[in-house]
C-alpha cells in the first residue's frame, strides 16, 4: 500500500531490513530476515534458527553474597518466575518457585541481561542483552529449562532490538530492530581507525551531523516530534517492529515501521490480532499508536507520559484501550480510551485519577479485567488493585467525552472501588501479573534493602526465598541509613523535592561534610531506596543530600517543563538553592560540600562547578555531557530528538547551547575535578568526559578520568560498581576531610 502521507509508519514495498543479512556476506543483497530471498516478500519465509550453545548452569546455583533480583515475569500457572538477577556479578537470567529456594540460572553468558518476558502458552522465555555492556542490545530466547537458547534480533552488528509483548496465544512475541548505522556520508569527513571493539558493541565515532527533518504528521494533523522540525542525522535508521515466531516455523511479519524514530516498542497486540498498541515518540513527547495490523494503518494516536513504556492495553473485545496518560493533565492517570470496530477513536475518559500523584507504573491483569496500579507519592509507592468495566457493559451512564459528532455510548470505561495492598519497602520499580489477579509479584527496592522479588497472594506481601534479606543489606558493615524528606526552595520560588541522608553516628546539630547527587534524565526522580554508592559515602562519615531540581519528575508536568530552553539556567540555580537550604538547616558545613551526578546529572556537576565557582570543594561527574555541540554531534540520533526538546535545538538554538555548555566557562572552574565514564557510552560519548578533563587540566587543576571498560552509558558489571563506588568515595573522602579543609 501506499504510505500515509500524514505518518511515517506505513510505508510502500517490501519490509525494512531488520538487522540481519542475506547469506554471502556484507556484499550481499539486504533482505528483511536470514532464509529470505533477496526481492521476495518476507512474510512468503520463515527464518533460519540461529542456535546458540547451552549456558544454563546446574541447578541450585547458591548465592554468591548480597545480591539483586528484579524485572520479573511469570510463568502461566504464576509459581514460577523469570527474573535478572546479579548475584555472579552481572545481570543474568535466573527462573525461581515464588516459594522456593532453588533458583536456576538460564542464559551464564558474560552479557548484561535487561528485560524479561515468559511466553503466555510457557514454552519460552524471551530476554534483552546489552553485548559488551554496550547500548545497542538483542533479543534472545530460550527454553524454561534452559535449553533451545537462540537469537531472535539484533545479531548484526550495527543494529539493535528491543523486545515487545507476545501474542496472547504464545505463538510469536514482538520485537523492535534498527537497521545498521548509515556509512559516513561525503561531507562528515574520514572515517577513524578501527577501535577495538567486541562484535556487536555499539559505538560512534562522534562525527555524526545533526540536520533538521521533516516534521511527520500525527492523524489527527498534530506534529508529532514537535512543533519544529525534529533533529535526524543525514541518513536516520530506522525502527521496525516485527512479529517473531520463537518456533522459527513462520517468517516474521511486520507491523511498523518508521524512518528516524526515536523509540518504538509493541506493548498489546488485540486478541482477536487485529490490532497492536505500539509506544513511540521522544521524551516529552510519547504517544500510544492504534495500528490495524492488516495493512499498517495508524488508526488514532493518543499522548501518553513518560517513564515506564508498558502504558497500557486492549480490553477483550478491543472496544476500549486503557493507557496511563498525562496528555493535557498536570498528572498521568488511568485514561480509557473507546474504539470503534475499525480502531479509531471515539472518546477518552479518566478512570482513575489522583490531584497529587502520578500513575507511574500500569500492570493490565491476564483477562485484562483487572489491573494494577502504582501511584507515586512524593517519590514512594503506593500499589492499588482495582476491577476493570471496558466501554459498552452494563452498569454505567453516558459517556460525556465521545468526541463531537461520534455516536454515544450507553456504559463508558469505568474502573472498580480499588484495594490497596500494603509494601513491606518504599518503591515498585515492577508489577508482573499472575493468574490468580490478586496475587500479583512485584519488584520491591527500599531504603533499606537492595532490589528484591515478592508475591502478594491476597495482600500478603512474602519475599521469594532467592531475593536478599533486608539483613543481608549491610555491605562490607555499612549500615542502612533511611532518608529525610526535604523540600528546599528556589529562588525564583518554586518549591523542589529531595531526600537527605545523615552519616551513622554523627551528633544532631552538628555540620556534616556533605555530597549533593544529581540524578539523571533530567526526567528521573530521587527515590527513597538504597543506593550503594550512598552507603559509601556515608560509610566515610560523608552526609549526602540528592534533591530533585526542576525538571525532575514526580511533581507534575509543569515541574518536568519548568527547565526547557533557557530555564536550564534555573536548574543550575537549583543547585546552589538546595545546598544553601541543607546549609540553613545546620546539616551541612558550607566548606565542605561537594557535588556529584551521571548523565544529565554529570552535566549539571559540570555546570555548577563553572557557575557558582565557589561554593564546592570539589565535584565528580558521571557520564555528563560538558559541551552541547559535542554532544549533538556524538549521541545517538534518537537520543538527540529528545535532546533537542529538552536543551534546545543545535542548530537553531546554538547560542543557547552554547552559553549553556559548561566547556564555554572552564576559566571559571577552581577546583579537583573526577569524571567516570563507560567506554562503550554512545548515549553520551566518553569524549564529553574527556575534553573536560583535558581543559582542567591545561588550567593547573587536579583532574581524572575513570574510564570503566565494557560498560555502557549504565554501570552493570558488580566490580566496575565497586570500582566505582570506592574511586569516587576515596576522592570525595580526601577532599572533604578535615586535613583538606585546613590546607584549603
Amino acid at each position: 500500500m501506499a504510505a500515509d502521507a500524514r505518518y511515517p509508519l506505513t510505508e510502500a514495498g517490501p519490509a525494512p531490513a531488520a538487522g540481519f543479512v542475506a547469506p554471502g556476506g556484507a556484499g550481499a543483497p539486504r533482505v528483511p530476515w536470514p532464509g529470505a530471498d533477496a526481492g521476495a516478500p518476507a512474510a512468503h519465509h520463515a527464518p533460519e534458527a540461529i542456535p546458540l550453545a547451552d549456558a544454563s548452569a546446574p541447578h541450585g546455583v547458591p548465592a554468591e553474597g548480597v545480591h539483586g533480583c528484579w524485572y520479573p515475569s511469570v510463568d502461566p500457572g504464576g509459581r514460577r518466575v523469570a527474573f535478572v538477577c546479579d548475584r555472579t556479578g552481572v545481570p543474568q537470567l535466573w527462573t525461581g518457585p515464588v516459594d522456593g529456594e532453588e533458583a536456576h540460572l538460564l542464559d551464564a553468558g558474560p552479557h548484561p541481561v535487561i528485560e524479561v518476558s515468559w511466553s503466555p502458552d510457557g514454552h519460552w522465555i524471551a530476554y534483552t542483552t546489552a553485548p559488551g555492556g554496550g547500548e545497542l542490545a538483542r533479543v534472545l530466547c530460550v527454553r524454561p529449562d534452559g535449553t533451545g537458547r537462540h537469537l531472535l534480533a539484533g545479531g548484526e552488528p550495527g543494529t539493535s532490538a528491543l523486545l515487545g509483548c507476545w501474542q496472547h496465544d504464545g505463538s510469536a512475541v514482538a520485537v523492535t530492530v534498527t537497521d545498521p548505522a548509515p556509512p559516513h556520508s561525503a561531507h562528515a569527513g574520514p572515517p577513524e581507525p578501527e577501535q577495538p571493539y567486541p562484535p556487536g558493541v555499539a559505538h560512534r565515532d562522534g562525527r555524526a551531523v545533526l540536520l533538521d527533518g521533516t516534521a511527520s504528521r500525527s492523524p489527527s494533523g498534530r506534529s508529532l516530534e514537535s512543533d519544529a522540525e525534529s533533529v535526524q542525522e543525514p541518513e536516520p535508521r530506522t525502527l521496525s517492529a516485527y512479529l517473531v515466531d520463537p518456533e522459527g516455523a513462520a517468517a516474521p511479519v511486520l507491523l511498523a515501521s518508521e524512518r528516524g524514530a526515536s523509540t518504538l516498542r509493541v506493548c498489546d497486540l488485540s486478541r482477536d490480532g487485529r490490532f497492536a498498541l505500539l509506544y513511540r515518540g521522544p521524551r516529552g513527547r510519547r504517544e500510544a499508536l492504534v495500528v490495524r495490523t492488516r495493512d499498517r494503518v495508524v488508526t488514532c494516536a493518543l499522548p501518553v507520559a513518560d517513564g515506564d513504556p508498558w502504558i497500557g492495553g486492549f480490553s477483550p473485545d478491543a472496544g476500549t484501550l486503557w493507557l496511563r496518560s498525562d496528555g493535557g493533565r498536570e498528572r498521568a492517570a488511568l485514561v480509557a480510551a473507546r474504539l470503534d470496530p475499525r480502531g479509531r477513536l471515539l472518546g477518552t475518559t479518566v478512570v482513575a485519577q489522583r490531584p497529587d500523584c502520578d500513575l507511574e507504573l500500569l500492570a493490565l491483569g491476564r483477562d485484562a479485567r483487572r489491573a494494577a496500579l502504582v501511584w507515586n507519592a512524593r517519590g514512594v509507592s503506593e500499589l492499588e488493585l482495582v476491577g476493570l468495566t471496558a466501554a459498552g457493559a452494563p452498569g454505567s451512564g453516558p459517556d460525556t467525552t465521545a468526541s463531537a459528532g461520534a455516536p454515544s455510548a450507553t456504559a463508558p470505561a469505568s474502573a472498580g472501588p480499588a484495594r490497596t495492598v500494603a509494601l513491606p519497602h518504599e518503591v515498585v520499580t515492577r508489577v508482573a501479573p499472575t493468574a490468580d489477579p490478586d496475587a500479583p509479584v512485584v519488584a520491591l527496592s527500599g531504603s533499606r534493602r537492595l532490589p528484591g522479588v515478592w508475591w502478594l497472594p491476597h495482600g500478603l506481601p512474602l519475599r521469594t526465598p532467592w531475593s536478599s534479606r533486608d539483613e543481608d543489606v549491610q555491605l562490607a558493615g555499612r549500615t542502612p541509613v533511611r532518608p529525610l524528606p526535604m523540600s528546599p526552595v528556589a529562588r525564583d520560588g518554586l518549591t523542589l523535592g529531595g531526600w537527605y541522608y545523615r552519616a551513622p553516628g554523627r551528633p544532631p546539630g552538628e555540620p556534616a561534610p556533605c555530597v549533593l547527587h544529581l540524578h539523571g534524565g533530567p526526567e528521573e526522580q530521587e527515590r527513597p531506596v538504597l543506593e550503594p554508592l550512598y552507603l559509601e559515602l556515608l560509610g566515610r562519615g560523608l552526609d549526602v543530600f540528592a534533591p530533585d531540581v526542576r525538571g525532575s519528575s514526580g511533581h507534575g508536568r509543569s515541574f518536568v517543563d519548568a527547565d526547557l530552553g533557557a530555564g536550564r539556567f534555573d536548574a543550575i540555580n537549583d543547585v546552589a538553592d538546595c545546598a544553601a537550604h541543607a546549609i540553613m538547616r545546620g546539616l551541612a558545613d558550607p566548606r565542605r560540600l561537594a557535588v556529584m551526578g551521571r548523565s544529565y546529572g554529570g552535566y549539571l556537576v559540570m555546570a555548577s562547578l563553572v557557575w557558582h565557582p565557589d561554593l564546592f570543594r570539589t565535584g565528580v561527574a558521571v557520564c555528563g555531557m560538558s559541551d552541547f555541540a559535542t554532544f549533538f554531534a556524538g549521541t545517538e540520533p534518537w537520543i538527540a530528538q529528545s535532546a533537542a526538546h529538552k536543551y534546545g535545538h543545535p542548530d537553531r538554538d546554538r547560542d543557547l547551547l552554547r552559553a549553556l555548555s559548561p566547556m564555554s566557562r572552564i576559566e571559571a572552574l577552581r577546583v579537583p575535578f573526577l569524571a567516570v565514564h563507560g567506554e562503550h557510552d554512545t548515549n553520551v560519548p566518553p569524549g564529553e568526559s574527556e575534553q573536560f578533563v583535558r581543559a582542567a587540566r591545561e588550567r593547573g587543576l587536579e583532574a581524572e578520568l575513570l574510564l570503566l571498560r565494557h560498560e555502557g552509558h549504565d554501570f552493570r558489571r558488580a566490580d566496575n560498581r565497586r570500582l566505582f563506588r570506592r574511586t569516587a568515595a576515596d576522592w570525595m573522602e580526601r577532599h572533604l576531610s578535615d586535613r583538606g579543609r585546613e590546607g584549603a
